[in-house]
């Protein structure tokens, strides 16, 4: 029985490990394939499929999130104007918006300014919850930002440190 579930979590964790490659050698290419200013919001669902969540932007704009956790390292935001073209496409899991994300700052605005974590975890002695995404540092370290937020769903702190999980951090 042991051996069974060993040999099958290893094909899952292969499967998981493919997956992850495959998608993130997508992603360029379907970001190559859209201009701003010129592709529609068709264009987009055609490369990126539907989106995780449609945020309100300003002036009549529409903010697609496409998330790549928990396996991947990076979170899309894609910002469809009012005439429907795509203005802009980012990847937002970046220091630059980590240093955006301060204490006081409500869960729904980190989760609109860096989209939905790889992984979410209460600790209810604390009545502290964390949220994590794994994203990589350039040039290539595989890293996972967390922030803590309080009961009142308000950010407490943050922290960065290495991926556990990433294959350059196992056995250390």
């Amino acid at each position: 029985m042991a051996l069974r579930f060993s040999v099958l979590a290893l094909r899952a964790a292969g499967a998981a490990v493919i997956a992850t490659w495959l998608l993130a050698g997508c992603d360029p290419q379907r970001i190559s394939e859209l201009e701003e200013g010129v592709a529609s919001e068709a264009d987009v669902r055609a490369r990126f499929g539907e989106p995780e969540k449609i945020w309100d932007g300003a002036a009549g704009a529409r903010i697609l999130e496409y998330n790549r956790q928990p396996a991947g390292q990076k979170n899309y935001m894609i910002t469809i104007d009012p005439g429907g073209r795509m203005s802009a496409l980012r990847q937002v899991l970046n220091p630059a918006n980590f240093e955006r994300i301060q204490p006081g700052m409500m869960m729904e605005e980190v989760r609109r300014t860096l989209g939905k974590p790889a992984k979410a975890v209460t600790y209810s002695l604390k009545n502290e919850t964390a949220w994590d995404w794994r994203y990589l540092q350039l040039p290539n370290t595989s890293m996972v930002f967390t922030v803590w937020f309080d009961s009142q769903y308000r950010v407490l702190r943050t922290s960065t440190g290495p991926d556990p999980d990433a294959m350059e951090h196992m056995g250390k």
